[in-house]
Formats: C-alpha cells, sequence, structure tokens
C-alpha cells in the first residue's frame, strides 16, 4: 500500500559560476537554479522494522539501495533529528539519468524530505536545515522554486518566477567525475574575477531571460567537453535546432540544455533531433519549466 508519492524534479543550472574556494576544500558557486517537468519519483509504502529502498525505473540498475544511497540517508537524518520512531519501506523510480548534473540523486533525497517531513508535520525550514549536510544541491531541490544558490549551495534567495518558455534536456548517455570536472577547472586557469548577475524583477519572455543569462557562463563547462568532447556535439546539435535560443551546459555536466521561445518549439526541436540515427541513444526530455 503506497501511503505518500511525490516527484523529484530535474534541477537546471541556467548559469554556474565558481566564485571561491573554502579552507575546507569546498568551492563556493553562484548559480540560478530552475526546474524542468522531467523527475524521478519517490514513495513511501508500508511501515518496516527500519528504513528501507528499491529502486526501479528506466536507469535504476546498477544504482544500489544501500546505506551509501541519499534517500535512505535523507530519511534517516529526518529520523534522527525528528526523533521519530516510524520508519518505512521506500521506492525509488529513476527516470532521470544518473550522475548527469540536474540533480538527481540530491533531488531524491530532497524528495524523500518532503515526503517525510508531511507525514511527521515537519516544517520546510527544518527540512532545509537536515538537506543541507546531505549535498550542495539538495537544500534547492526541496523547494522546486527558481532560485539562486551562492555559498556551497546553502544561500537560497528565490529568483523571479520563469517566463513561459520552453528546455530541452540532452544527456549523451555518458557520466562525468564531479572531482574531476573540478581538477580539470584548476588546471584550466581557475576562478575568474567577474561581476555578480544582476537579475531582473522580472522575465516577461524567455528573450529577456536570455540577455541576462548571456552575460554569465558555467565556469564548468569547458572542462567537462575536456573530459567527454561528446558534450561538444550536444551543444552544436542543441544550437543547430530552429527557434534555440541559446545551449549551455548544467552543473559539472553531461546534460545540456536548449532554451526555446515555448514549450511547443521545444518539443519540435526533440522530435527533430529523434529523427536522426546517432541521437537515438541520447535520453531527452522537452517541455515548459517548473513554476510552482
Amino acid at each position: 500500500m503506497i501511503f505518500l508519492q511525490d516527484t523529484a524534479h530535474a534541477k537546471i543550472n541556467l548559469y554556474l559560476h565558481v566564485t571561491g574556494r573554502r579552507p575546507d576544500g569546498y568551492h563556493l558557486l553562484d548559480s540560478l537554479a530552475v526546474f524542468a517537468g522531467a523527475a524521478d519519483e519517490v514513495r513511501i509504502a508500508e511501515k518496516s522494522d527500519r528504513f528501507s529502498l528499491s529502486i526501479e525505473g528506466r536507469f535504476g540498475a546498477g544504482l544500489e539501495a544501500d546505506d551509501s544511497n541519499l534517500v535512505l540517508r535523507a530519511a534517516r537524518a529526518l529520523q534522527a533529528r525528528a526523533g521519530k520512531n516510524a520508519p518505512h519501506h521506500l521506492t525509488l523510480e529513476k527516470n532521470l539519468p544518473v550522475a548527469s548534473g540536474i540533480g538527481g540523486g540530491s533531488a531524491d533525497a530532497a524528495c524523500t524530505l518532503r515526503l517525510l517531513g508531511q507525514l511527521w508535520n515537519i516544517d520546510e525550514a527544518e527540512l532545509i536545515a537536515i538537506a543541507e549536510p546531505l549535498g550542495a544541491d539538495v537544500p534547492v531541490c526541496v523547494q522546486q522554486k527558481p532560485t539562486r544558490m551562492e555559498g556551497i549551495g546553502e544561500i537560497l534567495t528565490q529568483a523571479p518566477a520563469m517566463p513561459n518558455g520552453g528546455i530541452l534536456l540532452i544527456n549523451p548517455g555518458v557520466a562525468v567525475s564531479t572531482p574531476d570536472i573540478f581538477r580539470s577547472f584548476a588546471n584550466m586557469g581557475g576562478i575568474i574575477e567577474r561581476p555578480a548577475p544582476i537579475f531582473s524583477s522580472e522575465w516577461t519572455s524567455m528573450r529577456d531571460l536570455v540577455e541576462m543569462l548571456s552575460h554569465t557562463a558555467n565556469d564548468l563547462q569547458a572542462p567537462a567537453i575536456h573530459h567527454a568532447p561528446i558534450i561538444g556535439t550536444v551543444l552544436s546539435s542543441l544550437e543547430a535546432q530552429e527557434d534555440c535560443l541559446m545551449v549551455r551546459m548544467s552543473g559539472s555536466g553531461a546534460t545540456c540544455f536548449g532554451l526555446f521561445p515555448t514549450p511547443e518549439a521545444a518539443r519540435k526541436a526533440e522530435i527533430e533531433l529523434s529523427k536522426e540515427a546517432a541521437h537515438l541513444e541520447w535520453w531527452t526530455w522537452a517541455g515548459p519549466f517548473l513554476q510552482n
């Protein structure tokens, strides 16, 4: 019997600046994180003697349902903080590519926190506090709203609502190592001194948003292409699509995105790409941004 279920939406970094590094080695970031309809799903079922996890879905193969899994780590962290003795069996339906720069594992952990928070009547502020030690992307994934992330991911500022545009996500089926990407980032010149981006009070169209993003970058994109040149191929394929306003990689890769004036334009580009045999193995998703 399923008690509760919720969706863990893909997190996309529309820009990602590496702004510093703390003495403990953690990098400081400035990023605009938004969410798309593509999502994993977490379900809470019957009570159990201890928290346990089943994994299914397209990208579930190879994932371990052991104590290292972020879903179980999140559940147990919240259980300890809340003083609850009511563990459950959890199911993760893994629809998002693994190690792909769109926050899949973090979104799954955050979804678990939301579900148990609902079950145990724990407010969002408390959930975010518990999320921080679990990973840099987990706090922003608790809220699943357009958000500016700073610090190591713990400084969250609400961003303007996304315009009614479209996004096309593409992952070419390669996983890249975030530590390797950061090492290459340091070897390729490291931190760039630049003014912090200035957000408008609102973006009335995708072109308004793209104008702001044109003054930003993903500092990890070039290092990621160095490790996985196919990322460059994906970006070129996106850029060639009709009505594509800009392309970029999300997070530390390898998922890339194209921004379009409308969700329909993004879906049309996805269909066109699917006709090319070389792209049949790529994971794609197209549609609107999550607004809630």
